[in-house]
């Protein structure tokens, strides 16, 4: 598939942008250009609406769960699809992760099925974990990471080097295709198998000519351009200005409205990965420069699941033309006003969401806990926090109990390469 083709396939999405983006210098400096385009298009658009006094409730509910679960950066290792790095970073193992994370994050788009809730919809048998024995089928975003791990694991298959998924000969379409095949009596492929295929040709081409074949070249090489005191923030723009196909950017009213998912969930899902145990007080492998917290200029991921547990959670309130619509399964176009109004709108609800759990932990803690608690406190935690809460409470592992909620409706339902 040519570059050509794929834009024309993927058009309605988003453009995508051949040309890299530049930047001037007042926005090197200023803010996350994701939180100034997700205000601009939520006001813009003006479908869905922020409710403060949700937002406040919500705010409360929150920040008691983070702090009785002690849900922090390091609460990502714990799940048993996730490949754990070592420690200390400079274990040439980690070199592997990063590719892997790196991966993960280029395909993680578009698990949504018309069968949703079906035992044929698409789904991945795999093992529990990395360590388990029983064989599970994985859905949506985890059939991805089982995929892979799968592949990896029974397989012998090296389907997370750049060098051998960049390459038609060592890794062809079929191979690709079976990596990702589905268990058994399901009625439904991977959604946009040809999309993720040339993704992979794509990013892999551009690390291995571009920064020694991994994505851990490409780190060294943002540390070098930064002087070991690149941000997060930094990290994104550099992911966004290099690889097309992390370019999450639309037109709308005029004005380019930036959402940046993969690009941020890429950085952010490393930062997690890599963060450092607290009780050592070391810095940030990705991030030793930077004072503080190094992820906070990030802002949530805008896709489909965490509008719905916002909206359940009464943070966001829907027109009842939109409910209907999603309760109909009726699939919003991409680019179109009501899909970019709930991204939009989800990003300034988690960043005011953000802003209630700080101005909590200021008025009920003293100088040093507030200082402690509000450093771990970003979008992108919060962000975590509610897609695994989403998880759950589609699982039935979890209740949300002391809160008026709304009824959950579906997620909206989009193809799209972007989220």
């Amino acid at each position: 598939m040519t570059m050509d083709s794929f834009q024309e396939k993927t058009e309605t999405a988003a453009p995508l942008n051949e040309k890299a983006v530049v930047w001037t210098e007042d926005e090197l400096r200023g803010q996350n250009p994701v939180i100034e385009s997700a205000e601009y298009a939520y006001k813009k658009a003006n479908i869905v609406q922020v409710n403060q006094e949700g937002v406040s409730i919500a705010a409360r509910h929150i920040y008691s769960k983070l702090k009785a679960e002690s849900y922090t950066p390091r609460s990502w290792r714990a799940h048993p699809l996730h490949l754990i790095p070592a420690e200390p970073y400079s274990d040439p193992s980690n070199k592997a992760v990063l590719n892997w994370i790196f991966l993960i994050s280029a395909l993680n788009f578009s698990f949504w099925s018309s069968r949703e809730g079906q035992l044929d919809r698409y789904a991945v048998e795999w093992k529990s974990g990395w360590n388990g024995s029983k064989t599970v089928r994985w859905t949506g975003y985890w059939s991805l990471v089982a995929s892979l791990n799968r592949a990896i694991h029974d397989d012998n298959i090296p389907i997370t080097d750049p060098y051998f998924y960049s390459s038609e000969i060592l890794c062809p379409d079929s191979l690709i295709s079976s990596v990702f095949r589905a268990a058994s009596h399901c009625n439904e492929t991977i959604p946009l198998l040809q999309e993720r295929i040339f993704i992979m040709r794509e990013v892999g081409f551009i690390l291995c000519t571009s920064f020694g074949g991994s994505f851990q070249g490409f780190l060294e090489e943002f540390q070098r351009r930064h002087d070991g005191q690149g941000t997060a923030l930094d990290l994104v723009k550099m992911v966004t200005d290099t690889f097309p196909s992390f370019r999450d950017e639309v037109f709308y009213e005029g004005q380019k409205v930036c959402f940046w998912k993969r690009a941020q969930i890429l950085v952010a899902e490393a930062w997690a990965a890599f963060y450092p145990d607290p009780t050592e007080n070391s810095p940030h492998p990705l991030f030793p420069g930077v004072r503080g917290p190094a992820i906070h200029d990030l802002t949530m991921f805008a896709d489909y699941r965490v509008p719905q547990i916002l909206h359940h959670l009464k943070i966001m309130v829907y027109p009842s033309s939109l409910v209907r619509k999603l309760c109909a399964g009726t699939a919003l176009d991409a680019g179109s006003k009501e899909e970019i109004s709930l991204r939009a709108g989800s990003i300034v609800a988690v960043e005011r969401l953000r802003d209630a759990i700080l101005k909590l932990i200021a008025e009920g803690a003293n100088a040093t806990e507030t200082d402690s608690s509000a450093d771990g406190i970003s979008s992108v935690l919060i962000d975590f926090f509610l897609w695994d809460l989403a998880k759950k409470l589609e699982r039935g592992e979890d209740k949300i109990e002391g809160l008026r909620t709304a009824d959950i409706i579906p997620a909206h339902r989009t193809r799209s390469i972007w989220y």
